[in-house]
This record gives structure tokens, sequence and C-alpha cells, in this order.
């Protein structure tokens, strides 16, 4: 079996990080744990989703540091922090100190766009009438302005500190991770800005329907405009898999039905933005990797994110994991790492 024109060479796992709300450290122990368990598997990287006000991993940047201690390898990535929130300079200082401890493994996706939840949370977060606070792309700008390790104030510009006048920035200066920043592109504008200013491009399985109801080919239009942006940045595309093969009965039925559940939503565009969702992948290997070679973005891609779905136990993750980089992985052209030794 093979599919043609398809190449992929690096390979990641999104993971929910998902916890019980009455016992968040087990969730959290867990999901480095699956960290870990990815990078002995081979996986290129691990990616982490930031969520407020649900039982989550909500601080990307101090799960991750943890993650630093835990791994060696493996690249670690935020899929994706809603800027909206943040201040782009403490954001700045936090994402670059755990590119340091990861000595530059590091990803950063970010989104800009009023955040969710935010009647509830922008009291909390902002001072006075935050309704009119700026959620635009800028926010974005000034975040990534902060990591490139400019000095601040003209050139005699100095600050006292404990080890004699220095020179201010923005500290520890991570050099090389304002290359390694990602925008969470949902949209034709959001996809051209992205290119224009030079951030890589995260795609998955939502996207703005505009001008087609179908899916593949919104998301190709996507992936043309950014590139028509910007020709040599890279593009991860990522999808719900979630192979059969060696989960038992019970469990299989489990993936069946809640996929079941999600199913509805890929028929139409949903809501006044027309939200466009891909179909979940499941099945066998074999079921799988025909659905994967029928996909049509995939050939025009290198980078592959398989993305877990919300509320499975550990161990299910763990299978889903195991059997996605021994038996479908590969027959997508990618090839793990020659000094990585597999699981057992």
């Amino acid at each position: 079996m093979s599919g043609r024109n398809i190449s992929i060479s690096h390979i990641g796992f999104l993971t929910p990080g998902n916890y019980p709300d009455d016992d968040p450290l087990s969730g959290l122990e867990q999901t480095l744990q699956q960290l870990h368990y990815g990078e002995e598997l081979g996986f290129d990287s691990a990616w982490v989703r930031q969520r407020h006000l649900e039982p989550g991993i909500s601080s990307a940047s101090a799960f991750l540091a943890a993650a630093t201690q835990r791994t060696s390898r493996i690249e670690l990535g935020t899929a994706v922090i809603p800027i909206g929130y943040e201040s782009p300079y403490r954001l700045a200082e936090d994402l670059a100190t755990v590119d340091i401890l990861s000595r530059g493994r590091l990803n950063v996706g970010v989104s800009a766009g009023k955040p969710l939840h935010a009647e509830l949370i922008g009291p909390l977060v902002f001072d006075g009438d935050w309704t009119g606070y700026d959620f635009s792309h800028d926010r974005v700008l000034r975040f990534a302005d902060n990591l490139r390790g400019t000095y601040l104030g003209d050139e005699p510009t100095s600050i006292k500190t404990p080890f004699g006048p220095q020179r201010p920035r923005l500290q520890p200066y991570a050099k090389g991770l304002i290359d390694r920043i990602w925008y969470g592109g949902g949209s034709q504008h959001s996809a051209d800005w992205a290119g224009r200013n030079g951030f890589n491009l995260l795609t998955g399985n939502l996207i703005t329907g505009e001008g087609t109801d179908d899916f593949f080919i919104a998301q190709s239009r996507l992936i043309e405009t950014y590139r028509t942006a910007d020709t040599h940045r890279r593009v991860a595309l990522g999808r719900v898999i979630v192979p059969f093969d060696s989960a038992d009965a019970a469990t299989r039925r489990r993936y069946r039905d809640y996929a079941d559940g999600r199913h509805e939503r890929t028929l139409s565009p949903q809501g006044e933005r027309r939200t466009l969702f891909a179909r979940d992948v499941l099945g066998t290997s074999d079921e799988i990797l025909e659905q994967l070679f029928a996909d049509p973005i995939l050939p025009e891609v290198s980078e592959l994110r398989l993305e877990l779905p919300y509320e499975f136990e550990h161990e299910e993750y763990r299978q889903i994991l195991h059997d996605f980089v021994t038996l479908i992985a590969p027959e997508l052209g990618w090839k793990a790492q020659p000094e990585i030794r597999a699981a057992s």
C-alpha cells in the first residue's frame, strides 16, 4: 500500500491535556507522560492546547516548562495560545524562558481575535472597559517583536543591575524562537497575513467556508493563499485520526460513538462564520490509510499533526499514538530518526 505524492517528513501530535475537575494533578501528570511516550515512539513534535475555564491546560507556558524537564529531543508546541488575554511582553518572557529550558525545542502557536469566554474573563483580565480592547493581529506582531532581542531605547540607554550597567532587552533572549512562531489560520485573510509577516501556518480540522461548502476546497485555497504570501515557511496539517488496530471491541465502539456524535457538524457550514469541519479519520490502519490517501491536502504538506480527541482515557491515548506511529506514519513516507529506540 502506498500513497503517491504523499511525503510526510515530520509527524507530531496534539493532546488536549484533560483532567478530572477534582484531581487536576492526575491528568496533568498523565499528559506529561504522554509527551515522554511520544518521544520514545519517535514523534517529531508534541503540542498542547491552551484552554480557559475548562479542565485542561490553562497555561501552556507553565505546562511546557515542566515538559522540558521530562523530555530531551521532541519539539514542544502550543496550539494555540489566544493572545487576546495575554501581555505581549510578559508572554514573550515566559515562552523565551521555556525555549531556553528546552534547548531550542519550542514552537509557539498563537491566534488573534476576541478570545473565547471574553464576557466572563474580560473583567478579570483587563482594567476598565475592555469591550473596545485591541484584539487584532497587531498584538501578535508586538509579541513577535519582543522576541527579536532588540535593545530598548537609543544606543546609550542602559539600566543598573547587580552585574553593572547593561543595555536593556527582553530576557532571556531565545535565539531562533522568532522563526518558530506559528499562526492558527482559519480564513483567507489570516493565512495571507501570516504569510506576509513571516509566521509558520497551523491548519487543522476546522476552517472558514469562504465561497465554498467543501472543506477540502476551502483548506486548499487557504494553503495556496498562504504560500502566495510566503513560499519558504512551514505548514503543518492537523487531522483527528483514531486507529483501532490494538484496541479491544469495547474501545472500538467507544471510538465510533465519539465520531458519530461529531458527524453531523461536518455536513454543512456551522454558525455565522460558516465554519467547516473535517470528518474524523478512524478505523483500522488500512481503512485510515485509504482515507488519508484520498485526502487532497496531504500531498500539499510535509508535516502532519495527529490531533487526539477530547474525553478519552490515558491508555486509549497511548494506544492511538502507538498504532499511528507504527502502522500509519511509515506508509505516509515518514521515517523515525535513526537514534530513536522504539518504545516497548
